[in-house]
């Protein structure tokens, strides 16, 4: 039985001289003693609870299929008040990092004005996102939709504007092609300045997708078995599976070290524990070399960082004292 069909159902009287109710479920269960349904209602408590917490953190998400999870839930009121334009919101985060049911989720919203006016045009466009993300149902949806005019974008799909210094303009030597491009394409959705992430792929694998380092780092940005489970990549070797997770690395790393570009390379590297041991860049040769390089390619000392993703390392106030 489904969560929906669990949930959603209808009190009855048998009789007027029946004290009793019989509550019946869409699937004709029959239950007898209302009392029977205390574990029910507690279970669409805490659920409602849990939608509200993801609620609160649906931008720190970064899991598409928990975003679509989510997003389903507010379409449907499914232990969660429905709220139409809160599932599409969901749904445009989870299509920006590229899932395809979430393109298709909008297509639907968008062709049954479901939370916004009908745009055929605009849900013929999202069907076809989602036939290019491998969506197979949304490429049947497209044989029975005429050919329409291409609508101008959503912005909620829009990368996001990252502001550029002076000191950005400077020409580094990052090799034009497809994972220059798709690293300029999903840094912002993770608040990391692509030449930042660029810079550590340079250091970390030159470029290479397949690359593994003697210690078992893989793929373009040399993530740790660890660290890969940790940020949820399923594939290490898949370029944009791999990068992604490495985005999300560095959004964590630049959280928990308030931005300080040096830490964050040093952590990178040897880990965020061994900076915070160290009250610094550890003494190792290779990590002080591996800061050298990051902070030769990528020139700010200070990068905007999201402080509701973790909270700060006590390092950062130790240093901030030390330094009045």
């Amino acid at each position: 039985m489904g969560f929906r069909a669990s949930f959603h159902f209808h009190a009855k009287k048998i009789s007027r001289f029946n004290k009793r109710r019989i509550f019946l479920f869409r699937n004709s269960t029959v239950i007898s003693n209302p009392l029977s349904i205390a574990p029910f209602i507690l279970t669409l408590a805490f659920g409602a609870a849990a939608a509200r917490a993801q609620h609160l953190d649906a931008n720190t998400i970064d899991n598409t299929e928990e975003l679509v999870a989510l997003g389903n839930r507010y379409q449907h009121g499914e232990g969660v008040a429905r709220d139409l334009p809160q599932a599409l919101a969901i749904y445009c985060r989870a299509a920006k990092l590229g899932h395809a049911q979430a393109f298709y989720e909008m297509g639907w919203m968008y062709a049954n004005a479901r939370g916004v006016e009908r745009d055929d045009g605009m849900a013929r466009h999202l069907f076809e996102q989602a036939t290019k993300h491998g969506h197979q149902h949304a490429a049947q949806m497209l044989q029975h939709m005429p050919a329409l005019p291409e609508p101008a974008p959503l912005a909620c799909l829009q990368p996001e504007v990252v502001v550029k210094s002076d000191e950005d303009l400077d020409e580094h030597p990052f090799p034009r092609g497809p994972i220059f491009d798709m690293v300029n394409r999903l840094a912002p959705n993770y608040g990391v300045d692509p030449r930042l992430a660029l810079a550590v792929i340079s250091v970390e694998s030159g470029f290479q997708p397949k690359a593994v380092s003697p210690k078992n780092a893989q793929g373009l940005m040399q993530l740790m078995p660890q660290t890969a489970q940790r940020f949820r990549v399923r594939n290490a070797f898949d370029p944009e599976d791999n990068v992604k997770g490495g985005l999300a690395y560095l959004r964590w790393l630049l959280a928990y070290f308030q931005g300080n570009v040096t830490l964050v390379a040093a952590a990178y590297n040897a880990g965020e524990r061994a900076v915070e041991s160290h009250g610094g860049i550890p003494p190792f040769a290779e990590t002080k070399d591996y800061v050298r390089k990051i902070t030769r390619l990528y020139r700010k000392a200070v990068h905007p960082f999201q402080s509701h993703v973790v909270d700060a390392s006590p390092l950062m106030t130790r240093l901030s004292l030390a330094r009045k």
